[in-house]
């Protein structure tokens, strides 16, 4: 596996007093270190109850105007930011690689995804957010409309490991819905969405529409839910229940998209070559540090020993580094618990009988968090690697027989949230996919498709999450429904000296006549 090294910092100490000023702190601090050296990076403010407290306040009061713009006026600074975006991607790719350690082809598609959803939405909000004509009760009888209001205030929470895919993929939707947003992202990599919301105001942005607080979980958690009119989050799925629980009390929403254990199906008629190239992304993409990648695959046994030749041989051919270019295939975990996890899954599984076929050892010569990309067999159902979500470059490899098999094994986890299916015949990988328990299916690509998708929901199934971002749903989430119909002509009781009885079979008459005209 060939290497390359990072070169220094790209991040002024004026760079980040700029950004970091966002946050709101009363003065506390803490130091996160690049996964690349693991030496010191910056020093991020961090945020007490009390601070999450006035960070609503400031929200609170600036969506009261914001709300009162059309969908239209709220999209202007959006369509701003995407050209503001596009114009600096050298600037925020490099940032991105030295908080989180992955390689830049991976921080790219977070810019990618950032860049398409943004302007996605700025675009379709609008429409999506106009009030709309529903049928009424009765024909010209009765006038209703659906309007869509914002929730207030949203409460956001976003991970470390997509943190400006997650941060401001989330965050978008939620203001142009005409919410504001006070978001906790994960401390390690604060600053890509720190520069996020600076650039974002720069292009027009009401400056305390989008609060930044920062702090561990024990600190600020329960205060930022306690004051939430919604909550999106992104985590794990033992967090994400913790999460309903606090807001189970007081009946406010939420949409949680939590953990997955994914699996990847290559059936017999597919393209192995091609395979095995979609699993190198599907499996190391982000160093596997991503909930949607793949971790199980299972390949039909007509096909296993030519698939893991070809899997293993591009595998092995993988280049790691940390460079800030696009050379690098892998980069870096991104915390220490990350690799001390992985090591821990790949140890216990060969000790209790996997084989390892190519992989399996850190790489300190790199840089303190490196991993090799891994692949086993003969995993069991006794080896923590075989159900337990290990989030990092490591992928377990199964026959199976039957397409039936591979679907009943795909589907035999508690997780649902990323899938997919292999082979050169369309309609049979959409319609094996179809019968995946995921919220997304993925045929003949790893993530990507469906990922890319912005027009259409993602999310998780089963333990793997409640919601759906992307989508019309990814921004009405936000939204509280309201119909208003009106009456006109006459009541809806019995006119004055009518019977209610002849009323009665009048209505019961007239539902018949609407039944037979296709009316109703």
């Amino acid at each position: 596996m060939a290497t390359q090294t990072a070169s220094p910092s790209p991040l002024s100490d004026a760079a980040i007093a700029r950004i970091t000023a966002l946050v709101t702190s009363d003065g506390g601090s803490t130091v996160i270190n690049a996964p690349y050296t693991g030496e010191p990076l910056a020093v991020i403010p961090t945020s007490s109850a009390k601070d999450v407290e006035s960070a609503y306040a400031k929200a609170r009061a600036a969506q009261r105007a914001w709300a009162a713009l059309s969908p239209a006026d709220r999209a202007r600074p959006v369509l701003r930011f995407v050209d503001a975006f596009l114009a600096r991607r050298d600037e925020i790719l490099d940032i991105l690689q030295w908080e989180t350690g992955k390689a830049r082809r991976h921080a790219f598609e977070e810019f990618l995804d950032v860049a398409l959803g943004s302007l996605h939405y700025a675009r379709k909000a609008p429409k999506l957010l106009a009030a709309k004509r529903r049928q009424g009760a009765f024909p010209l009888m009765v006038k209703t409309r659906e309007l869509r209001h914002p929730k207030g205030v949203v409460g956001m929470i976003t991970p470390w490991n997509y943190p400006i895919s997650m941060g401001v993929g989330d965050t978008v939707p939620a203001l142009l819905a005409g919410n504001a947003v006070v978001h906790k992202p994960d401390t390690q990599t604060a600053l890509s969405v720190l520069w996020c919301v600076n650039l974002m105001i720069e292009c027009g942005l009401p400056k305390d529409l989008w609060q930044v607080v920062l702090g561990e979980p024990g600190e600020i958690g329960d205060p930022l839910i306690d004051a939430a009119d919604y909550v999106s989050f992104t985590g794990s799925t033992r967090a994400g229940r913790g999460i309903a629980e606090k807001a189970a009390p007081r009946l406010i929403g939420y949409s949680l998209e939590l953990g997955g254990k994914n699996p990847m199906i290559v059936l017999e008629d597919a393209d192995l070559k091609r395979a095995a190239r979609g699993a190198i992304r599907a499996c190391f993409s982000n160093a596997g540090q991503l909930c949607i990648s793949i971790e199980r695959l299972l390949v039909h046994e007509k096909v296993f020993d030519a698939f893991l030749a070809e899997f293993k041989a591009e595998t092995e051919k993988m280049k790691l580094g940390s460079a800030l270019d696009f050379e690098a295939q892998m980069g870096s975990l991104t915390h220490k618990r990350q690799l001390d996890t992985v090591s821990a899954h790949v140890e216990q599984a060969v000790k209790a009988g996997a084989t390892l076929v190519a992989g399996g050892k850190a790489r300190p010569d790199l840089g303190p968090l490196f991993y090799e990309p891994t692949i086993l067999t003969d995993v069991t159902t006794d080896m923590d690697l075989c159900a337990g979500e290990t989030f990092g470059p490591v992928v377990s490899v199964y026959k199976f027989a039957t397409e039936e098999e591979a679907v009943t094994r795909a589907n035999d986890t508690s997780y649902g949230l990323n899938a997919s299916v292999w082979t050169r015949n369309l309609a049979r990988g959409r319609r094996v996919g179809s019968r995946i328990q995921a919220g997304t299916v993925n045929v003949n690509e790893g993530y990507g498709a469906a990922m890319a998708s912005h027009d259409a929901p993602m999310g998780g199934m089963k333990q793997s999450g409640v919601g759906r971002r992307h989508g019309a749903e990814g921004l009405l989430r936000f939204t509280e429904a309201q119909t208003v119909a009106s009456q006109q002509f006459m009541e809806l009781d019995a006119p004055p000296n009518v019977a209610y009885q002849t009323y009665a079979d009048l209505l019961t008459g007239a539902i018949k006549t609407l039944k037979r005209f296709h009316l109703k």
